[in-house]
């Protein structure tokens, strides 16, 4: 086996039934190795003085071999032979490394407990449900991270999965004579999976489970659909459930320029990614192309998801789009995302009413029309009392600042912008309207960028570090 300078995963679906497999040590760090090691059938031989109870256990029961008492140079070099993998799990990092060094000089994998350097793979932490089985890994980097992850994923999968993924397997044939359209039959199986069926399969209540799935089987049809979802303002953590879940069950998604890469990293990996959106003065679809688009789709019986930054119907066009939908009869569903004014005004700290200064607050879009003009309720803007939030007012920000102050508020009127908002590389930059615009040229602001502007601003606070 060619050393490598960073250990490959161990494979949680390699078949060790009845593989021997070598452990030194015979403590809690061997028995962690152990446990998995018997839970794959390998045949488990251990050198170890002694053994602690769990180990001691399995010894008597015979599910291990203990077969020397110490781990001197010669005793691992007359056990190496015919092992399929080598675990190094003593609390002594010069004990793990010699034997480790011997299994490499053998071309054996080893892994060296938590000291991935002498290692040739790692041992990711796992999850079991019968035949489901979740790895979970930093490469070797943070193992008590993987195990705190793979608690916290484990805590959400229920009891009786194992038995549900039996079922579905005994179920496959079945499923695929009478659904031989792969899209009809990822249908079926998502449909019972979200029902009563995938309940009633996790309580081994296999005849109920056959008779929804056989129900599903003959009532559910390759239908197109449309789902228009709001991504919430950038950060991945503030989509909401429901959006995530048809992000899982899309077969394509038609995305704006405002999502960040890391919220296209939650979609189902083979649906196709469409990119439709908008730069300033660059429309890569015009609107009506993408209204075209989404109905060729769903007519083709895909499931469409419109995923869009923010809200959908918060200048989102969202409106336009199923006003199409609707004239071609095309289901559609719409889930709203946190609005760009909720989600950066919350990051930044900014409250977008305030009882000392704020009881209303104002939406707008700054944005320019063809000639460059812009066309605001200027008068209703331009009042106190309130909070506006102005989006996609970036290119335009001196002459929204300029009408706001001709109207009647005051240049030292508070005013920022949050630029990138909720990302992790947010900036905040406030001022007044008379100084912002200088302030955001300056510190290069673009887009995606929201503007706030009221006495809020004052009312700023940051969570201590």
């Amino acid at each position: 086996m060619t050393n490598i300078s960073e250990p490959a995963w161990f494979p949680i679906a390699l078949r060790l039934d009845g593989v021997r497999v070598l452990v030194v040590g015979g403590g809690m760090i061997a028995a962690n190795k152990v446990r998995l090691l018997l839970a794959h059938r390998a045949k488990v031989e251990v050198i170890a003085g002694r053994l602690d109870a769990e180990m001691q256990r399995w010894e008597d029961e015979g599910s291990i071999t203990r077969i020397a008492p110490t781990a001197d140079e010669a005793t691992l070099r007359a056990a190496m032979p015919g092992c399929r993998l080598v675990y190094a799990a003593t609390d002594d990092r010069d004990v793990n490394r010699a034997a480790a060094a011997i299994a490499r000089g053998m071309n054996i994998p080893v892994c060296a407990v938590d000291d991935p350097q002498p290692s040739t793979f790692i041992t990711p932490a796992q999850i079991h449900r019968g035949l489901v089985r979740i790895a979970i890994s930093t490469g070797g980097a943070a193992p008590v991270l993987a195990r705190r992850l793979r608690e916290q994923v484990e805590s959400t999968i229920p009891e009786g999965t194992g038995a549900l993924a039996v079922f579905m397997q005994q179920q496959r044939e079945h499923v695929g004579t009478a659904c031989p359209d792969i899209s009809r039959r990822r249908q079926v199986w998502e449909s019972f999976l979200d029902g009563a069926g995938a309940q009633a399969a996790r309580n081994g209540d296999a005849t109920r489970a056959r008779a929804i799935l056989d129900d599903i089987i003959a009532t559910t049809a390759t239908r197109g659909e449309v789902w228009l979802v709001g991504a919430g303002p950038g950060d991945p953590d503030l989509l909401t459930l429901r959006a995530l879940h048809l992000m899982q069950n899309a077969d394509c998604v038609l995305y704006d320029q405002l999502l960040s890469p890391a919220l296209l990293d939650r979609v189902r990996r083979d649906a196709e990614l469409v990119f439709v959106g908008k730069r300033r003065n660059n429309h890569t679809m015009p609107q009506e192309e993408i209204n075209a688009e989404l109905i060729r789709r769903a007519q083709a019986g895909q499931r469409v998801l419109r995923l869009k930054g923010g809200d959908p119907f918060v200048f989102g066009r969202g409106g336009e789009e199923i006003e199409a939908l609707l004239e071609s009869a095309i289901p559609f569903q719409v889930v709203p995302g946190i609005t760009a004014a909720n989600g950066c005004a919350a990051y930044a700290g900014i409250p977008l009413t305030h009882r000392d200064c704020a009881q209303a607050c104002l939406f707008v879009t700054g944005h320019a029309r063809a000639d460059g003009t812009l066309h605001l309720p200027w008068d209703s803007m331009a009042r106190p009392g309130q909070t506006v939030v102005i989006y996609m007012g970036v290119s335009a920000l001196p002459a929204l600042c300029a009408k706001l102050v001709e109207h009647g508020l005051p240049a030292e009127w508070p005013a920022a912008i949050v630029e990138r908002g909720t990302r992790a590389d947010q900036r905040v930059l406030t001022g007044t309207l008379g100084s912002l615009p200088m302030q955001a040229t300056e510190a290069g602001v673009a887009s995606p960028a929201l503007i706030i502007v009221g006495e809020v601003v004052r009312h700023r606070v940051l969570s201590p570090a």
